[in-house]
This record gives structure tokens, C-alpha cells and sequence, in this order.
């Protein structure tokens, strides 16, 4: 129970910082003049402006972690944990070096200091936080079938969801009306409205990946044993999380005039994540 309270605050800490960062992005960076005659308020715009992108994924990460915590235990959390931010952090190495597998582009410095001078250590943490998201809403619209079948739905589906998230995030820091901030920029032009389209390809693949060696592992733990009732759990905690990122890159996606990307996020993103608050579903069936 305290680890769960603990989600739910750190969920709330996530959702300002997402909200503070809005406002960096699209009001208080255009117009710094403004801050300038005041000490205090120039003091919190510069550490906002460093310090804002690595406190909403810390933040996100840590919600996702305690929830984990709370509803499938540490050890399954854990290995969830490892095996996101590990290969993501391989894949991100490789693709800012050598292109692939998203495209080549290269990270700036508002997250966070850079493993190997390249990645920031937030990124991989942002991968665990939607990946591990995505994956409970897979679980809870692929709902209570076979322990094989639920096992590869989820998957392919929790990768789907992660990479719709990116549908709408990459095109509006691709965009060139983007002029104010970036947190990444691409090297190359694609043919999504400027990302190159293996980007999407190497979302899903890295998602898959990580998913797949989760459950697996999964699947190779203990039994773990749940009181009455206690075998599904509610999931609006991660559809919370996942709608409120895909919300927050929706309205970044709309400010540079991306409208399209951003009603693909309602088709494509939401609308399926949405699946797991349906009223026939019983919430995320939990591991065996």
C-alpha cells in the first residue's frame, strides 16, 4: 500500500513537471526578456531550463517503478527495469553513432548528462517508464487468455503502443518550426513529416525486445501468490502516465502546427490504450 501512494505521488510530481515544461516550451522560452528585471525568477528560469527535462522522466520512472512495486512485486519490476533501459541504452548508443536503427540524429544537452558523451542517462529511464506503461495496458486489453498467447499480445501490442507514443513526440522536434527548443535533432530528413521512417521500425523493434526478454524471464519466475481478488488490478494508474505523455506530445505537435500527427496520436495511441478502461475488462491480469 505505501509503495502504491507512492506512485500516486510521484504520478502527481510527473504531471507538473510535464505541465512546467509545457509552459517552459511554448511561453516562458520565447519571452525571457521578461524574467529579466526579476533575480528570483530568472534564478528558476535558468535551473527550469536545465533541469526540467530530467525531472519529468525521473519523475515518470519513478512512478512506474513504485507501481511495479506495488502490483507485480520487486523482482519482476526489477527485470523489467534492467532489461528496458539496458537495450535501450544499447540502441540508442548504436543509433547515435552509426544511424541505426532510428535514423541518424543526435541529443542535445537539456536531460541530463550523456553515457558515453552521446545518450543521455534520462533516456533509457524513459523507455522503462512507457515501455513498462505500455506493457500493463497490453496486458489489460489482451485480458485473461492462455498464459502463451497473453504472453506474445502483450508484447507486440505493449510494443505497438510505445512506438504510437513516437508518432506524434519525433515529428515535432523534426519539425522546422521548432525553432524554440530542442531536446534531440535529427541529422537526416525523413518521409514523416521529417523523421526517417526506419525511426518507427526501431521503436517498435527496441520496444519489442525489451519486452520480449521481460517476460520471458517473466515466465521463468516463481509463482507468485495474490489474496483474494487481487489477481487484476485497476489500470488507469498506467493509462494515466501513458495518456498524459502522449497528451503533453500532442500539444508540443500542435503548437508547430502538426495537427495531423497529433489526431494519429487519438487513432493510433489513445484511442487502443484506451481499450484497457473498457467495462468488459478487469484490469491488468497480473503474473502468474
Amino acid at each position: 500500500m505505501i509503495a502504491f501512494r507512492c506512485a500516486v505521488v510521484f504520478l502527481i510530481a510527473h504531471v507538473l513537471a510535464l505541465g512546467l515544461g509545457m509552459f517552459g516550451l511554448l511561453s516562458a522560452v520565447p519571452n525571457v526578456a521578461q524574467f529579466a528585471n526579476n533575480p528570483y525568477a530568472l534564478a528558476f528560469y535558468n535551473w527550469a531550463l536545465v533541469n526540467t527535462g530530467t525531472v519529468d522522466i525521473l519523475t515518470g520512472a519513478l512512478a512506474m517503478l513504485a507501481f511495479g512495486f506495488a502490483r507485480v512485486g520487486v523482482s519482476r519490476t526489477l527485470v523489467f527495469l534492467l532489461a528496458a533501459t539496458l537495450l535501450s541504452a544499447a540502441a540508442e548508443l548504436t543509433g547515435t553513432k552509426t544511424g541505426w536503427p532510428f535514423g541518424g540524429y543526435q541529443y542535445l544537452g537539456f536531460l541530463g548528462f550523456k553515457l558515453g558523451g552521446r545518450v543521455p542517462y534520462t533516456v533509457p529511464l524513459s523507455w522503462f517508464y512507457m515501455g513498462f506503461a505500455s506493457f500493463f495496458l497490453a496486458r489489460a486489453i489482451v485480458g485473461d487468455a492462455g498464459r502463451r498467447t497473453r504472453s506474445v499480445f502483450a508484447v507486440v501490442l505493449g510494443a505497438w503502443l510505445l512506438m504510437a507514443w513516437d508518432l506524434v513526440l519525433d515529428p515535432a522536434m523534426a519539425s522546422d518550426k521548432m525553432t524554440i527548443m530542442h531536446f534531440w535533432m535529427w541529422k537526416e530528413h525523413g518521409a514523416y513529416f521529417g523523421m526517417p521512417l526506419r525511426n518507427l521500425a526501431g521503436w517498435f523493434g527496441t520496444g519489442l525486445a525489451f519486452m520480449a526478454v521481460a517476460q520471458t524471464v517473466w515466465n521463468a519466475l516463481p509463482a507468485r501468490r495474490f489474496s483474494p481478488g487481487r489477481r487484476t488490478v485497476s489500470a488507469w494508474f498506467p493509462f494515466a502516465l501513458y495518456a498524459v505523455n502522449v497528451i503533453w506530445a500532442m500539444t508540443l505537435s500542435v503548437s508547430v502546427g502538426l495537427w495531423l500527427t497529433a489526431l494519429a496520436a487519438i487513432a493510433l495511441s489513445l484511442a487502443p490504450a484506451a481499450l484497457a478502461l473498457r467495462p468488459p475488462a478487469r484490469g491488468i491480469v497480473l503474473p502468474a
